[in-house]
């Protein structure tokens, strides 16, 4: 069963948001790009509008799809990501459900500890392959 799940590049000043999972979460304190799971019948670009509303109280406007991952963890659990771009949003910030937020430059990536599936994707952000 492949999980469906959307992550939105938040973008400010040559800067791309982060955020550190609690410790109560799956993969407790790895770091990831927020979003979540596509619900059933849901359009992508809707879930994540509604994700990061959940998980950051912001009213998010989604740029392009910018990468699609497919990834298997050992578990035998598979995923599949769609990274949006997001450079405009109506409303501050907050964490809600996070041990932390950090803004990281694509450089500075790298030195996150994230999540396995993500890793390709911060490679090429910090490497310049990829430019938002």
């Amino acid at each position: 069963m492949m999980k469906r799940v959307v992550a939105g590049l938040i973008v400010k000043e040559g800067t791309i948001l982060v955020c550190q999972r609690a410790k109560h979460q799956t993969m407790p304190l790895k770091w990831e790009f927020p979003g979540g799971k596509i619900e059933e019948g849901e359009q992508p670009r809707y879930a994540l509008r509604r994700e990061l509303e959940e998980e950051l109280g912001i009213d998010a406007t989604i740029g392009d799809e910018v990468a699609r991952i497919r990834h298997e963890y050992k578990s035998g659990n598979s995923v599949e990501l769609r990274f949006f771009v997001v450079r405009e949003y109506q409303g501050q910030i907050e964490n809600r459900i996070f041990k932390d937020l950090q803004w990281a430059t694509p450089a500075e990536l790298p030195t996150y500890d994230f999540l396995e599936a993500d890793l390709k994707l911060v490679a090429d952000l910090a490497t310049g392959r990829l430019t938002l």
